[in-house]
């Protein structure tokens, strides 16, 4: 894995949360919710750094592909007219749709963990709530092995977070 600092304090804090009580859940929402944005959020810095070294032709592959997470239909509209705009390789196109999965993967896994969150809030459940840490940290390991899927496509060099 990528081995992020904010991102392993968040998946010990969830791994932790495992065997809170409701009302540890109740005063650990807070920081368990500032982790989890801060993770987020390192990894979606990451993978934009990442996909800036990708070469102009993967990028037009990569953007050319539609949507295909639930949900999507607005998105499907203003992609209409971007398919096969300009001569691609066919393995170029294969490594971008594989990478698209890899990141449509991780994000719906990401929002099934915030759902079972808002659902376990609601309903002050902690059975839901360890659901929804188990489902955060599955999200954020995929989320890492999309971006090495993304490393990977580079040819020269690789990125390194700025902080």
């Amino acid at each position: 894995m990528l081995n992020l600092p904010e991102v392993e304090k968040a998946k010990a804090i969830m791994i932790e949360g495992l065997n809170w009580s409701v009302l540890r859940w109740l005063t650990e929402k807070k920081k368990v919710r500032k982790a989890a944005d801060v993770a987020n959020d390192v990894l979606d810095a990451f993978e934009k750094e990442v996909k800036a070294f990708w070469s102009d032709e993967l990028k037009a592959a990569y953007d050319e592909l539609p949507p295909t997470w639930e949900g999507a239909e607005p998105l499907l509209a203003q992609h209409k007219g971007k398919e096969k705009t300009i001569n691609i390789h066919p393995e170029t196109r294969n490594l971008a749709k594989a990478i698209k999965q890899a990141d449509e993967e991780a994000y719906r896994a990401h929002l099934d963990a915030e759902d079972m969150f808002d659902r376990a809030e609601k309903r002050l459940s902690t059975s839901m709530a360890r659901d929804g840490s188990r489902k955060a940290v599955i999200s954020w390991e995929l989320h890492e092995k999309a971006i090495i899927k993304s490393q990977s496509a580079i040819q020269t060099g690789k990125p390194t977070l700025k902080r």
